[in-house]
């Protein structure tokens, strides 16, 4: 078995214009591969839709060794609401920061070096004007629970992740993985009464590997999805045609002119 890590974040985005430009032009990150499907995913990770999608995923670096976030785009869905859950994603690049100056994206200081940016849809961002040695600039994700010994016992005894940091006065704590093994997730999340939202099953991408991926949800409705690990190194193999198929795919769309010409405004997720 293989030891686990921490894959992606996955947003559900709107407009793939901005949102490519934000990623690719002020955070620096590059397009690693982009797919598109005709019908919906059969694992609940996408939502409640089923119709034609596409997701990209973009990072710093291959997947093999980098957290990268997947970009989620649904035709005919413009925009989505936001709850209070996602603080933001904290990385480290003095780039990203200067990128954002440059294109005058906003951006303001919240702390000494510390800058507070925003993302299309509104995902906020803490960019560190400092660069690591390390070659992931992606230091943390940041989510609200609702009561901090539920979410560690679920994140830390079922789900193996090490507690790095605990502040029982400001009630908060750091997590990620070490050196543990996958289980068998599925049946232990039976044993433990907890929500399975898609029970262990087969994904396919067109052309590439088929993964198998199990879909929990944590105390506060968190999804997580797990996959295998031998069959996700082939799919997520970086495509050097990725940044040419996602704006080769945005050329394509004609959504907004079409939404626009009928005077109809596209649907909220």
């Amino acid at each position: 078995m293989a030891a686990r890590r921490s894959l992606h974040f996955v947003f559900k985005v709107g407009n793939r214009f901005q949102t490519t430009r934000f990623y690719r032009d002020v955070l620096g990150m590059k397009v690693l591969r982009h797919e598109e499907f005709e019908e919906g995913c059969k694992a609940s990770c996408n939502g409640p839709y089923d119709g034609r999608w596409s997701k990209t995923m973009v990072g710093f670096g291959p997947e093999d060794d980098h957290f990268v976030v997947e970009l989620t785009y649904n035709y005919g869905i413009g925009d989505y609401k936001l709850g209070n859950d996602f603080m933001g994603i904290t990385l480290a690049s003095s780039q990203a920061v200067s990128n954002a100056r440059k294109l005058q994206w906003p951006l303001s200081e919240v702390a000494e070096g510390i800058f507070e940016t925003e993302a299309p849809g509104g995902y906020k961002f803490y960019l560190q004007n400092r660069s690591l040695p390390q070659s992931d600039p992606v230091l943390k994700v940041t989510l609200t629970v609702s009561d901090l010994q539920k979410s560690l016992n679920y994140w830390s005894n079922l789900l193996g992740m090490k507690i790095y940091e605990k502040d029982e006065e400001k009630q908060r704590a750091l997590l990620g993985y070490a050196d543990n093994q996958l289980p068998d997730l599925e049946d232990l999340m039976k044993r433990e009464n907890q929500k399975i939202l898609t029970p262990l099953v087969s994904l396919d991408t067109p052309g590439k590997a088929t993964v198998q991926v199990v879909i929990l949800a944590d105390p506060d409705g968190h999804e997580i999805c797990f996959v295998g690990d031998e069959a996700f190194r082939e799919l997520s193999k970086m495509d050097p045609e990725g940044s040419k198929l996602l704006d080769d795919a945005m050329a394509a769309d004609k959504s907004d002119e079409w939404f626009a010409k009928h005077n109809k405004p596209k649907a909220s997720g």
